[in-house]
């Protein structure tokens, strides 16, 4: 798909559905390209917060606990 800068910078909002849609898009300016817009191949967002504190084992002693114990052995 060719969008001219003007078209991209009104449709950034959307960059990830029209690559999503086309699979490449060409960038122009005065009808002459000058970018070629490619998604990554096998890339995979980083998990958020949530999802890697679900990774982790939980705790068999609180942290309330354990902070207490470290101030007393101060």
């Amino acid at each position: 798909m060719r969008v001219s800068i003007r078209e991209m910078r009104n449709q950034l909002g959307r960059l990830d559905e029209l690559l999503a849609e086309e699979h490449e898009l060409i960038i122009t300016r005065h009808n002459k390209p000058v970018a070629r817009v490619l998604p990554i191949k096998g890339y995979e967002p980083k998990p958020d917060h949530k999802v890697l504190r679900d990774r982790l084992p939980s705790q068999e002693t609180g942290s309330e606990v354990l902070q207490r114990l470290d101030r007393e052995e101060r």
